[in-house]
């Protein structure tokens, strides 16, 4: 069969690669075309777009680039059509894939959505686009099952989070050498800094992440490149050798991490699986800000406190985030009893996430449904 894959940012790439491989197990015939990045090539999609083309991070930016957004949108249209697939499936990444359902679900593909639009945070009112348009939803966070079902009457699958299979799939370098290789201190523990994976964000939070290295001259501070960005883009922020880079290693880095000041995101989840104890930062242009506030209905931004309903790991956003209020939050997580506490509370988070095979249970689901 013929599937077309439509993700739009790195955790998307990631989830769509594993997803790739898990279809191609299913279907050994399967031709699969995707909107992603170079995991879901080479994992064996024919790549139509790449997820650095159509990264946009707020709603002034969105703003600001409408008129690229609504080239991709029609490019995406034409494309499906030439491909002519027997399912199209949509990868998160939800202003663009659900305008793109609308238009599949009239002209007769069949449609997929793996991992949710989080509507259970805003614009709740989507569900009836949902429900009109996407023929399966499966669901990789465990309370997203009775959102739908119980509050919408909309049945779906909880297939767990691919990121348990993610990491297990990782080759991870033992810490010498990664130590070693990457020129780290073989003494110091390690604060694992992770600014996102945008441009616009990463500049507003690397600056505040090293606001507070002063005060921990005994740990190392590393910076987690992204793959959507150059090494280069890094260099400003390194400060000769206090200051440490590796590149596309993030799993090796949490993995051999004490402590990691994250930004808002998939991210915050991937170092809770790492049980490396973490502060949460947030810091958006004050617009988007502004506007989110008032649409975004939850108590938490992290996954880690939205999937155990309640704080447990520290959330300093956009005014809050001061170089302060993350020296305070810092020094709680690298000793004491708050950093017992996160690591009880990982331990438990683990368990509500309904364990291995989220991605190859996805693709049955897929493959016999399509």
């Amino acid at each position: 069969m013929k599937y077309y894959i439509i993700a739009g940012e790195a955790s998307g790439d990631l989830h769509g690669s594993n997803l790739i491989k898990a279809i191609k197990k299913k279907d050994l015939d399967a031709q699969i075309r995707c909107w992603g990045g170079d995991l879901m090539q080479e994992a064996g999609g024919a790549l139509a777009k790449h997820y650095k083309d159509m990264a946009f991070m707020g709603f002034l930016e969105v703003i600001k680039n409408i008129p690229t957004i609504f080239k991709n949108i029609s490019f995406c249209k034409e494309d499906i059509e030439r491909f002519n697939p027997d399912v199209v499936i949509f990868i998160d990444f939800s202003g663009f894939n659900l305008r793109i359902a609308k238009w599949a679900k009239k002209k007769g593909y069949r449609t997929n959505y793996y991992i949710s639009p989080q509507i259970w945070a805003s614009r709740e009112g989507r569900i009836k686009k949902i429900k009109r348009d996407i023929d399966q939803m499966h669901v990789i966070l465990p309370f997203e099952k009775d959102f739908y079902e119980k509050k919408h009457a909309y049945p779906v699958h909880f297939v767990g989070h691919p990121l348990i299979d993610a990491i297990e799939n990782t080759s991870i370098v033992d810490e010498a050498q990664f130590r070693a290789e990457n020129g780290l201190d073989h003494n110091k523990p390690l604060v694992a800094l992770l600014p996102g994976s945008r441009k616009q964000e990463v500049q507003k939070m690397l600056s505040l992440m090293l606001s507070v290295k002063k005060d921990f001259q005994a740990y190392q501070f590393v910076i987690a490149g992204a793959p959507s960005l150059p090494d280069a883009f890094y260099e400003p922020f390194l400060e000769g050798n206090q200051v440490s880079y590796v590149s596309n290693q993030t799993y090796s880095l949490l993995k051999h991490s004490h402590a990691a000041l994250v930004t808002s995101g998939t991210a915050t989840l991937e170092t809770a699986l790492f049980s490396i104890p973490q502060v949460v930062c947030y810091r958006g242009n004050w617009i988007s800000y502004q506007i989110a506030k008032r649409i975004i209905t939850l108590d938490f931004i992290s996954l880690v406190n939205l999937i155990m309903g309640k704080e447990v790991v520290k959330e300093l956003i956009q005014n809050d985030l001061t170089t302060a209020n993350l020296k305070l939050e810092l020094g709680k997580i690298v000793e004491g009893p708050k950093r017992e506490q996160i690591l009880e509370d990982y331990r438990i988070l683990r368990g509500k996430l309904g364990g291995k095979g989220a991605s190859q249970l996805a693709a049955q689901l897929i493959v016999e449904n399509a």
